[in-house]
């Protein structure tokens, strides 16, 4: 599951990497390429909701490897026509793809991982690898031909369908938890779903969302402004703003098993308010260390976000793991084409100010809940008993032996 979450999540940190290609070489302004963020995040901000409902009421453990090719095909023709409206069109396939995937990955990595903190740590991790991959590996394709090498980006959903295919295979063999049974009617749940703070939770995610969108979007030529460095400067900043999330990840993980989770994400929230307020004014070289703390900052908490969720709605894991994993990406491209807008006015620091006080107004909604109660998950069958009861197992001797009284004893070979 990790690792078809790291083959799902290069086409969301792919979109973002192929901004600064298609601004050099098709001389989009800043808007237009936000524009792109913007496709693969409406349409996936509008089905998210609506996948996590289908989940809470029907196991549908078949979109895994579907949405995973879904999503790898839009990326994979993004770069094949010139036209401006069916680039849009393709890469909002990709994100419904993507979209369609999240909830139902949510709710089976949680069905398997038995409420973990550490393995839906590790879930995560796998997801911020695949944003990390995306940077180094479009740019290696794009050096092949331009963006008209973008259907060899293909390769990763066709691995990735194949991993999700051998893991539900995996959870479907016989004494594993059935993932096809994974999946309660809302009615018969047990906890009550604290609606109230889930939207709290949910708004600090929004926040969150915008910060790590606009930087991913931006954040490659903003590297070659500040530091005076070419391409290279610039996905080397990306590059370390996704693969910082998964030190993250491991350590949100780690910390939660030792401190409470809403302690561990308020600190984090803190923690990014300094970090981007770094990035946005610090110039030069060590652009890159704020960067990398601004990761760690934003990925902390990123697993958690889901658990929580998942325990203030524990009548609607699907739709708690849609909006904190799936929209915690998909809903700050609505902001990109904003921050583009700005930066075309102004400049690219003007528009990325804004930036530093959403970790801040985060932490204010984060500030009064309280760590929610786990729910009960189901208890793991016992381990099936390999060797036949005695009494139905054949003789292995030549006979059984009479002894006094018409009883028989059985040889000891």
């Amino acid at each position: 599951m990790s690792l078809g979450h790291a083959c799902v999540d290069v086409y969301q940190g792919a979109v973002a990497a192929l901004v600064p290609f298609f601004v050099s070489e098709r001389a989009y302004t800043y808007a237009a390429a936000s524009g792109l963020v913007l496709a693969a995040s409406l349409l996936s901000s509008v089905v998210q909701p609506l996948f996590g409902a289908l989940t809470d009421r029907w196991a549908m453990p078949w979109l895994l490897p579907v949405s995973a090719l879904l999503g790898g095909a839009g990326v994979a023709m993004s770069g094949v026509s010139g036209s401006y409206a069916l680039t849009l069109a393709v890469v909002a396939v990709s994100g419904m793809g993507v979209a369609a995937y999240h909830p139902e990955a949510a709710r089976v990595a949680r069905h398997a991982s038995r409420g973990s903190h550490t393995a839906m740590g590790s879930f995560s991790l796998g997801g911020n690898l695949g944003f990390a991959t995306a940077p180094p590996l479009v740019a290696a394709v794009i050096a092949t031909g331009g963006l008209g090498a973008t259907p060899l980006l293909v390769v990763p959903a066709l691995v990735g369908a194949a991993l999700c295919a051998a893991a539900l295979r995996a959870l479907e063999a016989p004494g594993a938890p059935k993932v096809s049974d994974a999946a309660p009617d809302a009615n018969e749940a047990g906890g009550r779903d604290d609606w109230a703070s889930f939207a709290r939770l949910s708004g600090a995610v929004v926040c969150r969302s915008i910060v790590f969108v606009g930087l991913s979007t931006f954040i490659s030529l903003y590297a070659r402004q500040r530091t005076g460095g070419g391409e290279v400067s610039g996905t080397a900043a990306l590059f370390v703003l996704y693969l910082g999330g998964a030190v993250g990840t491991v350590a949100g993980g780690r910390l939660a098993t030792r401190y409470r989770r809403i302690t561990v994400v308020r600190w984090s929230y803190a923690l990014t308010v300094l970090a981007v307020a770094g990035v946005v004014l610090v110039p030069g070289p060590s652009l890159y260390a704020f960067v990398a703390l601004t990761s760690a900052g934003l990925y902390v908490p990123f697993s958690l976000h889901v658990t929580l969720g998942q325990d203030y709605l524990p009548r609607r894991m699907g739709t708690a793991g849609g909006v904190t994993l799936g929209l915690t990406v998909s809903i700050g491209g609505l902001a990109a084409p904003f921050v583009g807008a700005v930066a075309d006015a102004a400049s690219l620091q003007t528009a990325l100010a804004p930036l530093i006080a959403l970790p801040a107004l985060g932490w204010v909604l984060l500030r009064t809940l309280r760590e929610p109660e786990p729910p009960a998950l189901p208890a793991p069958p016992p381990p099936a008993d390999r060797e036949a009861p005695p009494e139905a197992r054949p003789p292995t001797g030549p006979a059984d032996e009479p002894v006094p009284g018409g009883e028989t004893r059985r040889q000891p070979w």
